[in-house]
Order: structure tokens, then C-alpha cells, then sequence
């Protein structure tokens, strides 16, 4: 890695080099390379001024934009650990993650779609012992001399930690992940190249920027490339649609289920969306490049222990049959094994330094593996193919079943969105359950008829249970609530 290559690096190489291209465009909002570079330095020097240093922790609690971006410069050209809050927390969680994550001062929204994020900040604010500034829609008055801004910046080095980023929460507790500037920019660099994102390129991502797949596989990514970055917060599809059709993007990114409501706009068939060439948010692209079936083509494995994207490929065809499912091979940087449970592990230099207030011991085993947790198979040609989470899988009759694999096959024989789980059953020791994401009605005995053609006889689910889309509970994270999924085949 390059012990230079910091956030305030990049940002000044592409400042100089294309000022006035923008680097974000988020509905109404522009800011280009020199904007975010003066407004960065600027709000830098405040945090100077008020004693933020090399190694201070500075929270973030802001939707995608350019207060985000601003902010997140703002602390890594001064050596402070940029630590994003989600948007969807809870005030427990909020609470919480605050406490554990050592945040002196906190840089926020006021507000954001009917959570009033001052009120709850002013609640909790107490109960945080190292919180001491707290800048809501504001900014620090004073600020440092230019010469001292530009001091600290060279005192950063790309070892240092640049961010804190908490992972969703899905499987367990949230947990602050760290990773240094050059382990994420020099990672974004490998992906880039792989995907091919260019200075040429505008990227639609829909991830939030709290999470890692919006920090560094959009943010950071579209920094290192000199590229632009194009999201939106509208509640109206139209007006995202509006924002897509005049900005053209070249290429997409995100998680599918967050363009849901784009897709069934009445308006999309007439929209002129042809800009959208490569990427993965399929229901939006134009449909000579839409796949007749996603499964054939390569999907992607991200996580925040391993800096964003571990499993890719750059082949955006449709791959042959046996290659169903394929999600790429390992990203360069990445070394990887198959344990003798299926769980993969990785290490390398791009995977986090650790959890934040955990021991090395804690993260990692004695030959510095981590553990993702993720169940994987490998075929012969070195493809990856993602089965579940190790905790999530069904033991069944003595047997083991991964509870993707069988979501897959519903998905194929019905078209329905299935959730699958295990419940206790006094015989078989677990009973696999499916809950379908439908309005429709669903017979249980003719669909366990057809999925003997995709699945063995213990993976076919013993119940099946329809529920309307919006009523599948979700979790602050705008994940399913497997707990309370598993309370409805309960009652």
C-alpha cells in the first residue's frame, strides 16, 4: 500500500485536476471537487478550533448529500476518525452506539423523514461521557489558520484509521469496524479497475453512506476515480426518476429492494433511462441490457469487516446454467479458504483493523483469518457461490440446509420474494418454514409439488405462509425481522 495515499491526497489530486467537475449530485444539491475541497477545509478548521486532532472520533448523523460528504472530508484531512451513524437507529440505538463509539463531536440533521434527531440528541447527549460538541445544521464559528490545516494534514499517514463504520445489526449486535485510509482507497482502486469506473463515469447508488457499500463502494470509489456520484433522498419515485433521466448515469450500484418503487412506477416505460449501461439495480436499466434472469448473472459479496465488495466479477453477460448463482471470484488483495464448515474466511491487507474496543484475539484466529460467517461453495473453475449465513442454517433430520438456496428455488417456481427459516420441531430437531412476500394466495400442496424438481426432499419447507408485502416486519435497518417472521408461523 502506499502510506500516502490518504483521503486528503485524492482530494486534493482531483481537485486539481477537475475543480469544477461535481463530485455529488443528490436531488437539488451540487457540489463539485473544488466545492467539496473548500467547504471540507473550512469545516476542518472549525473542528480544529474546537480541539478536534489526529485520532478524535467525529460522528456523522446525516442521509446521503453533501453535508455527509463535507463532514467525512472534513475529519480525515485532519487525522479524526469519521464515524457514521444510520439514519434508521432507533433512539436506544443511537443511544448505544454513541456511548461505544468514543464520538467527541458530533456533526448532525436536525431531522430526516419524521425522526427528530435533535430531540433525541439532546435526550441521550448526557449519557455520553467523551461527547462534548454537538453541531446541528451548523457549523464550528471559529476556525484554524491554513497553515496549521495544512500540518495536520501532513501529519496523516495512510495506516491511520479513517473510519468507524457499524455494521447493520442483522446477524447480532452492531459492531464498529475499522479500516485505515489506504486499506479503503487502495481497495476501491481494485474495484474500479475490475467494474470498470471511470473519470468518465456518473455512478447511481442507492446505499446509504452510514453503511459500508455507500461509504466505499460509492463514496470513496467515485473519489479515487474522479468520477460523480449521483443519489437521491425523494419519498417521490418521480422525482428520482426526473433526476436520473437529466443526469444520466453510466452505471448503477445498490441493493435492489431500495428501487422497488421506481420499478413500478407507471411512468418508467416512457423514461429514457438507455444512460444506464452497467451495474445491478436491473428493474431500472434499459431493457436490452435487463437479464432474463439475474441468477445468471454474477452477483457481487459485500461486507464492512472486509472494506465493501469480497466476491465480483467484472463479466456483466449472462453466464451458462452451471454457473447459476456465481457470485465472482475473490477481489484482488484477498487471500480466502473454505473451512471444514463451508464458513470462508479471508485475510489481507484491505480487511478491517479490527472491532472497535475488541481484541485482535477477539476478531481474528491465531493465523489471522477472519471468519465471515458466510457459508460459501467453490466449483472447479474457482467460482463462489454464497449459501447463507453459518448461523442462519436449518439442521434438519441430521441434515443441513442453507436457507438461500431454498429462497432461490421459491423464487424460481413462484416469482414471490421467500423468507426461510428454521422452527424447533420435536422430531427433526429444526423444520424448514418459508414465509412468502405475496398478496397472492398460495397452495401449499401444489407448490411443494414443484419444488421437488428444484430441491431434496428434507430442503422443501414443512409450512408454508403467505403475507401482503407490506406487512413483513422490518427492522430499523429496513431489513426483515427474522424474529418476529418466525412469530407468525408460531401463531
Amino acid at each position: 500500500m502506499v502510506e500516502r495515499f490518504t483521503v486528503a491526497e485524492v482530494l486534493r489530486r482531483q481537485t486539481d485536476s477537475r475543480g469544477q467537475h461535481p463530485l455529488l449530485v443528490c436531488d437539488a444539491e451540487r457540489l463539485s471537487y473544488a466545492d467539496a475541497e473548500r467547504r471540507s477545509a473550512k469545516l476542518a478548521g472549525g473542528l480544529v478550533a474546537l480541539g478536534a486532532g489526529k485520532g478524535t472520533h467525529v460522528g456523522l448523523l446525516y442521509p446521503n448529500g453533501a453535508d455527509f460528504v463535507v463532514g467525512m472530508l472534513a475529519a480525515a484531512r485532519i487525522g479524526a476518525v469519521a464515524v457514521p451513524f444510520s439514519t434508521f437507529s432507533t433512539a436506544p440505538e443511537l443511544r448505544e452506539q454513541l456511548i461505544h463509539s468514543d464520538v467527541a463531536v458530533l456533526l448532525a440533521t436536525d431531522a430526516h423523514r419524521g425522526n427528530d434527531f435533535r430531540q433525541r440528541i439532546a435526550d441521550i447527549r448526557g449519557d455520553a461521557p467523551l461527547l462534548r460538541h454537538v453541531l446541528i445544521d451548523r457549523e464550528p464559528d471559529d476556525a484554524c489558520h491554513e497553515n496549521r490545516l495544512r500540518a495536520l494534514e501532513a501529519d496523516v499517514e495512510g495506516c491511520d484509521p479513517l473510519a468507524i463504520i457499524y455494521t447493520s445489526g442483522s446477524t447480532g449486535t452492531p459492531k464498529g469496524v475499522v479500516h485505515t485510509h489506504a486499506a479503503l482507497l487502495e481497495h476501491q482502486r481494485n474495484l474500479n479497475a475490475i467494474r470498470g469506473l471511470t473519470a468518465d463515469d456518473k455512478l447511481f447508488c442507492n446505499s446509504p453512506f452510514f453503511w459500508i457499500g455507500g461509504f466505499a463502494f460509492g463514496l470513496l470509489a467515485t473519489l479515487v476515480a474522479g468520477a460523480t456520484l449521483v443519489c437521491s433522498n425523494a419519498t417521490d419515485a418521480a422525482e428520482t426518476l426526473d433526476l436520473l433521466e437529466s443526469e444520466r448515469p453510466t452505471l448503477t450500484n445498490g441493493f435492489v429492494s431500495g428501487i422497488a418503487h421506481l420499478a413500478r412506477h407507471p411512468s418508467l416505460a416512457a423514461r429514457d433511462l438507455s444512460s444506464m449501461r452497467r451495474g445491478n439495480l436491473y428493474p431500472i436499466m434499459a431493457p436490452e441490457v435487463r437479464p432474463a434472469d439475474p441468477e445468471l448473472r454474477h452477483n457481487m459479496l459485500g461486507m464492512t469487516e472486509a472494506g465493501s465488495v469480497v466476491l465480483l466479477s467484472g463479466d456483466e453477460s449472462d453466464q451458462p446454467e452451471h454457473r447459476r448463482g456465481s457470485f465472482g471470484k475473490p477481489a484482488p488483495g484477498f487471500e480466502t479458504r473454505v473451512d471444514e464448515h463451508g464458513e470462508l474466511c479471508i485475510r489481507g491487507p484491505y480487511v478491517m483493523q479490527g472491532y472497535h474496543k475488541r481484541s485482535r484475539e477477539e476478531c481474528f484466529d491465531a493465523d489471522g483469518w477472519f471468519h465471515t460467517g458466510g457459508l460459501v461453495r467453490v466449483d472447479a473453475d474457482g467460482f463462489y457461490y454464497f449459501l447463507g449465513r453459518r448461523g442462519s442454517l436449518i439442521k434438519t433430520a441430521g441434515a443441513n440446509v442453507a436457507p438461500a438456496e431454498v429462497e432461490k428455488a421459491i423464487a424460481r417456481v413462484t416469482g414471490a420474494t421467500a423468507y426461510v427459516f428454521g422452527i424447533p420441531d420435536r422430531d427433526r430437531g429444526q423444520a424448514v418454514v418459508a414465509v412468502l412476500a405475496t398478496d397472492a394466495e398460495i397452495d401449499e400442496r401444489a407448490l411443494r409439488h414443484a419444488l421437488k424438481r428444484e430441491l431434496s426432499a428434507y430442503k422443501i419447507p414443512r409450512r408454508i405462509v403467505a403475507i401482503p408485502p407490506a406487512e413483513i416486519p422490518l427492522r430499523s435497518s429496513g431489513k426483515v425481522d427474522m424474529q418476529q417472521l418466525a412469530a407468525v408461523i408460531d401463531g
